[in-house]
């Protein structure tokens, strides 16, 4: 009688083992095709980021974004128009920053530097002076950068005054564009002293 407990506790020993050496199968599949959803889910999840990225990127196209602060000064863009690269849609005036270009005959020059101080008087609002300085001199006269320069031919020695540019930056609150405009016309008078 020992030996048939003990033959039947083998067998059922055996049995156990089987069934475990089987359990131990079946996970071993279970987590191969756990292993292969994993890789499918982070492949759907890659293709799901590159998705949002390009919806990102072409809704990135639908915006046009200024360089600067400014109020749009004139617009040819209409709603549901397509822009084409190098196309102009708008003109931005500056907000902060505004500058006057004058320009001065080349005999008052001499002393001339930028930092000097300027005085801006516009024809839109007489009476009213408007604080700047120098910020740079052109390096050449206005004629050199016209489409069509003068040509001094052989014989013509009428000497004609050449002009240069001098680009003033207005200071505080004429810096912003409110009261003054660009393509006003100003007087320009620089403290040489």
């Amino acid at each position: 009688q020992r030996y048939q407990q003990a033959d039947a506790d083998y067998q059922k020993a055996l049995a156990a083992d089987a069934k475990a050496r089987a359990a131990l199968e079946a996970a071993q599949r279970q987590l191969d095709i756990f292993d292969t959803q994993k890789q499918q889910t982070t492949a759907a999840l890659a293709g799901a980021i590159a998705e949002r990225e390009t919806a990102q990127l072409n809704l990135g196209y639908t915006e046009l974004r200024a360089p600067i602060d400014g109020t749009v000064g004139n617009r040819s863009a209409r709603a549901g128009a397509y822009a084409t690269a190098g196309a102009q849609l708008i003109s931005l005036v500056p907000a902060h920053g505004l500058w006057v270009d004058a320009n001065f005959k080349e005999s008052q020059l001499a002393r001339m530097h930028p930092g000097l101080p300027a005085t801006i008087e516009a024809d839109v609002l007489p009476g009213e002076t408007f604080q700047g300085h120098v910020a740079s001199l052109a390096p050449a006269t206005g004629a050199v950068f016209s489409v069509l320069p003068a040509e001094n031919a052989t014989g013509n020695f009428t000497k004609i005054v050449q002009r240069v540019p001098v680009r003033v930056l207005l200071e505080g609150d004429a810096a912003s564009l409110g009261r003054l405009r660009p393509g006003l016309s100003v007087n320009v008078s620089v403290d040489q002293r």
